[in-house]
């Protein structure tokens, strides 16, 4: 004899309710519980400036959002950010944001999706109102969000807050480019340049893309490719002297607006 039934949450175990009146299966008796083996609906996802992405990126995609909903019973929205959704397989994890009010058991879902997957989870939680406080303040947010993956519809919009305390943080961590160059490599340089270039996009309210990032780079410093940067190809004293009066203008006007704010 089999049944169909499905399990329910309890307060202290969860459990599995059968009918009463059934033909064998008498109480006391060992029975085997597995998972009926079904075929799921394929997901729909939702691309945002990602052209497509290959078969096997969609497979993992699928195999890690059935992980969370192992552990997860409810969430507002999964985002898939990062480079993995660059074209190729260059990536070393994959970057997720869980959008849910719940507790998130962290460590055991990155544990279960390296197992099964055998690649690591880059995951931040976020509930809603700390998203769209992130897209309200935060250029950050607006650089990890110019490219995603969603799988339900992206409807978050926020209204510009300048948050100039937040930024001075942001562009404190671009400092390092001063007493580091010699020592930081091309992917470190880019990232400490990109990000002071992310600042500067936002308090001019343009648009933060990677595409235009780079190209704000390359007018600023005066590259003929940003691929100089990233390779550490660089004529020292000529990209200091931009890169410290850029800093600095952008630091005298985050100055201005922070003393502005406590008036």
């Amino acid at each position: 004899m089999e049944l169909v039934a499905k399990i329910s949450k309890g307060s202290t175990m969860d459990q599995i309710y059968i009918p009463k009146n059934r033909h064998g299966l008498s109480t006391g008796s060992y029975v085997l519980i597995k998972p009926l083996e079904t075929n799921p609906q394929p997901i729909t996802y939702h691309f945002y400036h990602v052209s497509d992405l290959e078969p096997l990126k969609r497979q993992l995609m699928d195999q890690l959002i059935a992980i969370i909903n192992r552990f997860i019973s409810s969430y507002d929205n999964v985002i898939f950010t990062g480079s993995f959704l660059e074209p190729g397989f260059s990536f070393n994890d994959i970057d997720v944001l869980l959008i849910t009010e719940h507790k998130v058991p962290i460590t055991l879902l990155k544990r279960h999706v390296l197992h099964d997957l055998h690649i690591d989870l880059d995951l931040l939680i976020l509930d809603s109102k700390t998203l769209l406080r992130g897209l309200a303040t935060d250029p950050l947010y607006h650089l990890m969000l110019s490219k995603c993956v969603t799988k339900k519809r992206f409807l978050y919009h926020a209204k510009k807050d300048m948050d100039y305390k937040l930024l001075d943080l942001h562009l404190l961590q671009s400092k390092a480019m001063f007493n580091n160059f010699d020592i930081l490599t091309g992917n470190q340089k880019y990232a400490l340049t990109r990000n002071m270039t992310a600042i500067a996009l936002f308090l001019e309210d343009k648009k933060i893309t990677k595409e235009t990032i780079n190209k704000a780079i390359t007018q600023t410093f005066h590259l003929k490719s940003i691929s100089l940067l990233q390779q550490n190809i660089l004529e020292k004293q000529s990209f200091l002297k931009i890169y410290k009066t850029t800093y600095n203008s952008l630091f005298q006007i985050i100055l201005r607006g922070i003393q502005h704010g406590s008036q």
